[in-house]
C-alpha cells in the first residue's frame, strides 16, 4: 500500500472512532432540549442528524449560502452515486459551542486535548456557518474523495466529517490541519 493510501486508510479508521464522539457531543447537546431550542442553537436531534433539505432548521438555514450550495451540489451527485449525505452539524450558535467544548473538556481531562476536536466559540467555523460536518461515514468519505469538485475540503485530518469551502471548485484542496487546536 502507497504512503497515501496508507494515509487514507489510517484517517478513516480514526474517524470512525471519532465520528461517534462528535454524535455524542452533538446529541449530549441536544437532550432535554425543546424544539425550539434546537432551532435557535443549531443542535441537531438525538438521531444524530437531520437532511439538507430541513431548511427551516437553523444548522442548514443560517449556513452560509455558497457552502450550502456546494454541498447540496454535492449531495445530489452522492445521491446518484447511492450515497446519501446527512449533516451531522452545521450552524451553531457560540452557547452551543461551548457546551460542546466544555464536554469535551469534562470527557477528555483537559482544554487542550479537547481542543483536538472542539474550537472555541471565538475560532469555530460553524460559529459563523462556513462550516458543516457531514455523516454517516460512507458519505464524509465520498466527500473526502470528491468535494474538491465543489469546493469542499476536508480541513481536519482527525475529522473527516468536517468539510469547509478551501478551494475553487475543481481546484485542489489544501492539506488538512492535524486537528482544531491549530
Amino acid at each position: 500500500m502507497g504512503g497515501g493510501r496508507r494515509v487514507l486508510a489510517v484517517v478513516g479508521v480514526l474517524a470512525v472512532a471519532l465520528s461517534g464522539c462528535a454524535a455524542e457531543f452533538s446529541g449530549r447537546a441536544a437532550n432535554g432540549h425543546a424544539a425550539g431550542r434546537a432551532e435557535e442553537d443549531g443542535s441537531i436531534p438525538d438521531n444524530g442528524s437531520i437532511a439538507l433539505s430541513e431548511v427551516g432548521h437553523a444548522a442548514i438555514r443560517k449556513l452560509d449560502p455558497d457552502l450550502l450550495a456546494a454541498v447540496r451540489k454535492a449531495a445530489e451527485d452522492a445521491r446518484a452515486a447511492g450515497v446519501e449525505l446527512r449533516v451531522t452539524s452545521g450552524w451553531r450558535s457560540k452557547p452551543y459551542q461551548q457546551r460542546l467544548l466544555d464536554d469535551a473538556v469534562t470527557r477528555y481531562g483537559s482544554l487542550a486535548e479537547a481542543r483536538r476536536l472542539v474550537s472555541t466559540p471565538e475560532t469555530s467555523k460553524h460559529v459563523v456557518g462556513q462550516a458543516i460536518d457531514i455523516g454517516p461515514t460512507d458519505a464524509a468519505d465520498w466527500l473526502v474523495r470528491n468535494g474538491a469538485e465543489y469546493g469542499l475540503c476536508q480541513t481536519y485530518a482527525n475529522e473527516m466529517w468536517h468539510f469547509e469551502l478551501s478551494t475553487t471548485p475543481g481546484g485542489q484542496c489544501p492539506v488538512p490541519r492535524s486537528d482544531a487546536s491549530g
